[in-house]
């Protein structure tokens, strides 16, 4: 089956990036090609992409996606906190754009076999490598972690009013048998969720299976790495875009664009900056783009989507 997954905010990210033939350009999370085959129409045969995907399938997809296109390639399986190595690696002194496209590929949500659907039994897994490099997975952290450390993380990473009741049904569950597939661990959280509470709203199991996936591939500390990183690498005028998909991301991207424009520590008591530090960015975008409402009907799953932009100066 191949990759398929329909690229959100497109149009507003490519133009974001205000790419022009030559540039170099790094597509910090592949997915099935879909941003990085209009980067390569917009950068040309003498242009540059880097491709990062931690999933394989993702990488060998795009692969396909973008042979056709005759800018030179570089694709890495590896997390996109790693462009900076990988350009070193490569002798890449800097980057004209930057993508970090943050969400689940559809292929990711709709294959049973990943463990990331609360829609479709499968394993409790969650790994974005696919097992690639062992790890730590949803099943571990199901039937690992303490019930206290459950409740902390899904109240944190999933914003769940209930997360400390989810945690008690979810210790209380695995005392009887081992919670190993993705059905069980939905049904435990229908039951914990009282019944007039799962009436309105996302699906119950939502925000759980969230912050599962959040704290298995520990996704905030490697945007929060990554963030820095990649804009340390842009050429002045280089811009990158962070396309988010909840509101711990979203926040995270906010704080770290704000403090690249505005990096003075001095007390606001103090009426002039004597830390020294000087902005070495400016943000695009001081309110996020949206998608549009024909966008969120044909793709329902872009409605959270929330697409974020700041230039090297």
């Amino acid at each position: 089956m191949d990759f398929v997954h329909a690229p959100v905010l497109l149009k507003e990210t490519i133009e974001g990036l205000s790419l022009k033939p030559g540039q170099a350009c790094a597509d910090g999370t592949l997915g099935g090609g879909g941003h990085a085959e209009e980067i390569c129409k917009a950068i040309g045969e003498d242009g540059l992409l880097i491709g990062v995907d931690l999933d394989e399938e993702a990488i060998a997809a795009a692969k396909r996606k973008l042979e056709k296109y005759g800018c030179h390639k570089i694709f890495e399986n590896t997390n996109y906190r790693d462009i900076p190595k990988v350009m070193k690696e490569s002798g890449i002194r800097g980057l004209n754009a930057a993508l970090l496209d943050l969400g689940v590929s559809s292929k990711q949500l709709d294959d049973p076999g990943r463990g990331f659907s609360y829609m479709n039994d499968g394993p409790l897994d969650m790994r974005m490598d696919g097992g690639v490099n062992d790890g730590l997975t949803a099943k571990d952290v199901v039937n690992g972690y303490s019930e206290e450390e459950l409740a902390r993380i899904i109240a944190l990473y999933g914003e769940e009013r209930w997360a400390k009741r989810i945690a008690k049904f979810i210790a209380s569950e695995r005392e009887k048998k081992t919670i190993g597939t993705t059905g069980e661990l939905t049904e435990v959280i229908k039951k914990a969720i009282p019944a007039a509470a799962r009436r309105d709203g996302p699906h119950p199991a939502k925000r759980t299976f969230q912050a599962i996936r959040i704290e298995v591939n520990g996704e905030l500390g490697s945007l929060t790495e990554a963030l820095d990183a990649v804009i340390d690498v842009l050429f002045p005028l280089g811009r990158l875009a962070v396309i988010t998909f909840h509101s711990l991301e979203d926040r995270i991207v906010k704080e770290a664009f704000r403090k690249r424009e505005d990096p003075c520590e001095c007390p606001k008591s103090i009426p002039q900056c004597v830390c020294g530090k000087v902005p070495d960015a400016r943000r695009v975008t001081r309110k996020p783009i949206i998608p549009a409402p024909d966008e969120v009907e044909a793709n329902p799953r872009a409605r959270s989507a929330k697409l974020r932009i700041i230039e090297k100066l």
